[in-house]
Protein backbone atom coordinates (compact mmCIF):
# COMPACT_ATOMS: atom_id res chain seq x y z
CA UNK A 1 0.00 0.00 0.00
CA UNK A 2 2.78 2.48 0.85
CA UNK A 3 4.43 1.95 -2.54
CA UNK A 4 1.12 2.56 -4.31
CA UNK A 5 0.41 5.73 -2.34
CA UNK A 6 3.97 6.89 -2.95
CA UNK A 7 3.56 6.53 -6.72
CA UNK A 8 0.27 8.44 -6.67
CA UNK A 9 1.68 11.29 -4.58
CA UNK A 10 4.77 11.53 -6.82
CA UNK A 11 2.49 11.92 -9.83
CA UNK A 12 0.45 14.58 -8.02
CA UNK A 13 3.72 16.42 -7.33
CA UNK A 14 4.61 16.24 -11.02
CA UNK A 15 1.22 17.65 -11.98
CA UNK A 16 1.66 20.60 -9.63
CA UNK A 17 5.31 21.21 -10.54
CA UNK A 18 4.51 21.27 -14.27
CA UNK A 19 2.20 24.25 -13.75
CA UNK A 20 4.37 26.07 -11.21
CA UNK A 21 5.42 29.48 -12.51
CA UNK A 22 2.82 29.39 -15.27
CA UNK A 23 -0.50 31.14 -15.69
CA UNK A 24 -3.47 29.93 -13.66
CA UNK A 25 -6.41 31.29 -11.69
CA UNK A 26 -5.90 32.16 -8.04
CA UNK A 27 -8.19 33.61 -5.38
CA UNK A 28 -8.74 33.74 -1.61
CA UNK A 29 -11.13 31.36 0.15
CA UNK A 30 -10.95 33.79 3.07
CA UNK A 31 -8.71 36.79 3.77
CA UNK A 32 -5.14 35.53 3.93
CA UNK A 33 -6.11 32.02 2.77
CA UNK A 34 -5.00 31.69 -0.87
CA UNK A 35 -5.95 28.92 -3.28
CA UNK A 36 -5.43 28.34 -6.99
CA UNK A 37 -6.84 26.13 -9.69
CA UNK A 38 -3.88 23.78 -9.37
CA UNK A 39 -4.92 23.00 -5.77
CA UNK A 40 -8.26 21.84 -7.17
CA UNK A 41 -6.72 19.91 -10.08
CA UNK A 42 -4.35 18.01 -7.78
CA UNK A 43 -7.11 17.38 -5.25
CA UNK A 44 -9.34 15.85 -7.93
CA UNK A 45 -6.49 13.66 -9.17
CA UNK A 46 -5.69 12.42 -5.67
CA UNK A 47 -9.29 11.69 -4.79
CA UNK A 48 -9.78 9.63 -7.92
CA UNK A 49 -6.58 7.63 -7.46
CA UNK A 50 -6.72 7.13 -3.69
CA UNK A 51 -10.42 6.27 -3.66
CA UNK A 52 -9.73 3.59 -6.25
CA UNK A 53 -6.90 2.26 -4.09
CA UNK A 54 -9.11 2.06 -0.97
CA UNK A 55 -12.80 2.64 -1.81
CA UNK A 56 -13.89 2.08 1.79
CA UNK A 57 -11.79 4.90 3.25
CA UNK A 58 -13.37 8.27 3.99
CA UNK A 59 -12.02 11.56 2.66
CA UNK A 60 -10.86 14.79 4.32
CA UNK A 61 -9.10 17.39 2.20
CA UNK A 62 -8.45 21.11 2.36
CA UNK A 63 -10.01 21.58 -1.07
CA UNK A 64 -13.10 19.34 -0.77
CA UNK A 65 -16.36 20.08 1.03
CA UNK A 66 -16.28 17.95 4.17
CA UNK A 67 -18.57 14.93 4.27
CA UNK A 68 -19.57 14.14 7.84
CA UNK A 69 -19.99 10.43 7.16
CA UNK A 70 -16.19 10.10 7.33
CA UNK A 71 -16.52 10.00 11.13
CA UNK A 72 -18.07 6.54 10.88
CA UNK A 73 -15.27 5.18 8.70
CA UNK A 74 -12.45 3.21 10.31
CA UNK A 75 -10.04 4.49 7.62
CA UNK A 76 -9.67 7.99 6.22
CA UNK A 77 -7.54 9.68 3.59
CA UNK A 78 -6.32 13.07 4.86
CA UNK A 79 -5.02 15.23 2.02
CA UNK A 80 -3.53 18.64 1.38
CA UNK A 81 -3.00 18.85 -2.39
CA UNK A 82 -0.56 21.76 -2.02
CA UNK A 83 0.61 22.45 1.51
CA UNK A 84 2.40 25.79 1.41
CA UNK A 85 0.29 27.41 -1.31
CA UNK A 86 1.90 30.81 -0.68
CA UNK A 87 5.31 29.45 -1.70
CA UNK A 88 3.72 27.73 -4.70
CA UNK A 89 2.13 31.00 -5.86
CA UNK A 90 5.45 32.82 -5.46
CA UNK A 91 7.34 30.22 -7.47
CA UNK A 92 9.31 29.09 -4.42
CA UNK A 93 10.18 25.54 -3.46
CA UNK A 94 8.70 25.32 0.06
CA UNK A 95 5.49 23.47 -0.78
CA UNK A 96 4.53 19.79 -0.83
CA UNK A 97 1.73 17.38 -1.64
CA UNK A 98 0.68 15.74 1.63
CA UNK A 99 -1.28 12.48 1.97
CA UNK A 100 -1.94 10.36 5.05
CA UNK A 101 -4.02 7.26 5.59
CA UNK A 102 -5.55 7.24 9.07
CA UNK A 103 -6.91 4.08 10.65
CA UNK A 104 -8.79 4.14 13.95
CA UNK A 105 -7.79 7.80 14.43
CA UNK A 106 -4.04 7.20 13.96
CA UNK A 107 -1.97 7.83 10.80
CA UNK A 108 -0.63 4.54 9.45
CA UNK A 109 0.83 5.82 6.16
CA UNK A 110 2.25 9.25 5.38
CA UNK A 111 3.75 10.61 2.16
CA UNK A 112 5.04 14.08 1.25
CA UNK A 113 6.27 15.03 -2.19
CA UNK A 114 8.21 18.28 -2.60
CA UNK A 115 9.25 18.17 -6.27
CA UNK A 116 10.85 21.62 -6.40
CA UNK A 117 13.15 20.53 -3.55
CA UNK A 118 13.76 17.10 -5.07
CA UNK A 119 12.41 15.45 -1.92
CA UNK A 120 10.04 12.53 -1.44
CA UNK A 121 9.23 11.60 2.15
CA UNK A 122 7.35 8.49 3.30
CA UNK A 123 6.59 6.50 6.42
CA UNK A 124 4.53 3.54 7.58
CA UNK A 125 3.67 2.99 11.22
CA UNK A 126 6.23 0.75 12.85
CA UNK A 127 8.44 0.65 9.75
CA UNK A 128 10.44 3.88 9.94
CA UNK A 129 10.55 7.05 7.86
CA UNK A 130 12.51 7.74 4.68
CA UNK A 131 13.53 10.61 2.41
CA UNK A 132 14.65 9.74 -1.11
CA UNK A 133 15.36 6.20 0.02
CA UNK A 134 17.46 7.16 3.05
CA UNK A 135 16.20 6.30 6.52
CA UNK A 136 15.54 9.30 8.75
CA UNK A 137 16.65 9.84 12.33
CA UNK A 138 16.09 12.88 14.54
CA UNK A 139 19.05 14.76 15.91
CA UNK A 140 20.46 14.08 19.35
CA UNK A 141 19.62 17.57 20.65
CA UNK A 142 19.15 17.24 24.41
CA UNK A 143 18.79 20.87 25.57
CA UNK A 144 16.32 23.48 24.40
CA UNK A 145 18.79 26.41 24.23
CA UNK A 146 20.53 26.18 20.89
CA UNK A 147 17.75 24.13 19.29
CA UNK A 148 17.27 24.78 15.58
CA UNK A 149 13.84 25.98 14.51
CA UNK A 150 12.59 26.77 10.98
CA UNK A 151 11.05 30.22 11.41
CA UNK A 152 11.23 33.73 9.98
CA UNK A 153 12.01 35.39 13.30
CA UNK A 154 12.15 34.67 17.01
CA UNK A 155 10.27 36.14 19.94
CA UNK A 156 12.48 37.76 22.58
CA UNK A 157 11.83 34.82 24.91
CA UNK A 158 13.24 32.47 22.28
CA UNK A 159 16.48 34.32 21.58
CA UNK A 160 18.41 31.25 22.70
CA UNK A 161 17.09 29.24 19.72
CA UNK A 162 18.74 29.10 16.29
CA UNK A 163 16.92 30.01 13.09
CA UNK A 164 17.16 27.72 10.05
CA UNK A 165 15.45 28.26 6.65
CA UNK A 166 11.68 27.95 6.80
CA UNK A 167 9.56 26.46 4.00
CA UNK A 168 6.00 27.78 3.91
CA UNK A 169 4.67 24.22 4.25
CA UNK A 170 4.19 23.26 7.91
CA UNK A 171 4.45 19.62 6.83
CA UNK A 172 7.94 20.22 5.44
CA UNK A 173 8.97 22.06 8.60
CA UNK A 174 7.91 19.05 10.65
CA UNK A 175 9.75 16.75 8.26
CA UNK A 176 12.95 18.75 8.81
CA UNK A 177 12.87 17.59 12.43
CA UNK A 178 12.54 14.01 11.21
CA UNK A 179 15.61 14.50 9.02
CA UNK A 180 17.70 15.94 11.85
CA UNK A 181 17.93 19.30 10.06
CA UNK A 182 15.85 21.06 12.72
CA UNK A 183 15.20 20.20 16.35
CA UNK A 184 11.86 21.87 17.02
CA UNK A 185 8.71 23.06 15.24
CA UNK A 186 5.90 24.65 17.23
CA UNK A 187 2.69 26.55 16.56
CA UNK A 188 0.17 27.98 19.00
CA UNK A 189 -2.82 28.51 16.73
CA UNK A 190 -5.70 26.53 15.33
CA UNK A 191 -4.93 24.51 12.22
CA UNK A 192 -6.28 21.52 10.35
CA UNK A 193 -5.58 17.82 10.29
CA UNK A 194 -4.53 17.91 6.63
CA UNK A 195 -1.64 20.22 7.55
CA UNK A 196 -0.01 17.74 9.90
CA UNK A 197 -1.25 14.14 9.51
CA UNK A 198 1.39 12.81 7.10
CA UNK A 199 4.27 14.78 8.60
CA UNK A 200 3.39 13.79 12.17
CA UNK A 201 3.80 10.12 11.27
CA UNK A 202 7.05 10.80 9.40
CA UNK A 203 8.41 12.67 12.41
CA UNK A 204 7.35 10.00 14.91
CA UNK A 205 8.77 7.18 12.82
CA UNK A 206 12.10 9.05 12.72
CA UNK A 207 12.14 9.20 16.53
CA UNK A 208 10.63 12.64 17.19
CA UNK A 209 7.78 13.40 19.57
CA UNK A 210 4.74 14.97 17.91
CA UNK A 211 1.93 16.47 19.99
CA UNK A 212 -0.45 19.37 20.28
CA UNK A 213 0.73 22.70 21.69
CA UNK A 214 0.04 21.56 25.29
CA UNK A 215 1.77 18.24 24.78
CA UNK A 216 -1.56 16.46 24.25
CA UNK A 217 -1.75 13.53 21.80
CA UNK A 218 -2.67 14.51 18.26
CA UNK A 219 -6.17 13.39 17.23
CA UNK A 220 -7.36 12.68 13.70
CA UNK A 221 -10.74 12.24 12.04
CA UNK A 222 -12.29 14.61 14.57
CA UNK A 223 -15.72 16.12 13.86
CA UNK A 224 -14.33 19.52 12.79
CA UNK A 225 -11.10 18.18 11.30
CA UNK A 226 -9.04 20.75 13.19
CA UNK A 227 -6.39 20.83 15.89
CA UNK A 228 -4.95 23.41 18.28
CA UNK A 229 -1.24 23.81 17.77
CA UNK A 230 1.45 21.31 16.97
CA UNK A 231 4.78 20.69 18.63
CA UNK A 232 7.36 18.39 17.04
CA UNK A 233 10.73 18.03 18.72
CA UNK A 234 13.54 15.70 19.58
CA UNK A 235 12.43 13.56 22.54
CA UNK A 236 14.79 15.14 25.08
CA UNK A 237 13.57 18.72 24.52
CA UNK A 238 9.87 18.11 23.93
CA UNK A 239 8.77 18.60 27.55
CA UNK A 240 10.86 21.78 27.91
CA UNK A 241 9.37 23.17 24.71
CA UNK A 242 5.82 22.44 25.94
CA UNK A 243 6.57 24.26 29.19
CA UNK A 244 8.07 27.27 27.42
CA UNK A 245 5.06 27.61 25.12
CA UNK A 246 2.40 26.99 27.77
CA UNK A 247 1.52 30.61 28.55
CA UNK A 248 1.48 31.59 24.88
CA UNK A 249 -0.73 28.62 24.06
CA UNK A 250 -3.15 29.46 26.89
CA UNK A 251 -3.41 33.02 25.60
CA UNK A 252 -4.11 31.81 22.05
CA UNK A 253 -6.54 28.95 22.61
Amino acid sequence: MLDAVSRIVREAGRIAAARNGGSFRRWEKAPGNPVCEIDIEVDNFLRGQLSELDPEAGWLSEETVDDSDRIERSRLWIVDPIDGTRDYLRGRSGWAVSVALVEDRRPVLGVLDAPMRGEHWRAARGQGAWRNGERLQVSGRSSLPGARIPADQLAAADADLVLVPKPNSIALRMALVAAGEADLVATTKWGFEWDIAAAALIAEEAGARASGAFGQPLAFNTPLGNAFGVLVATPAIHAAAVERLRERALAAV
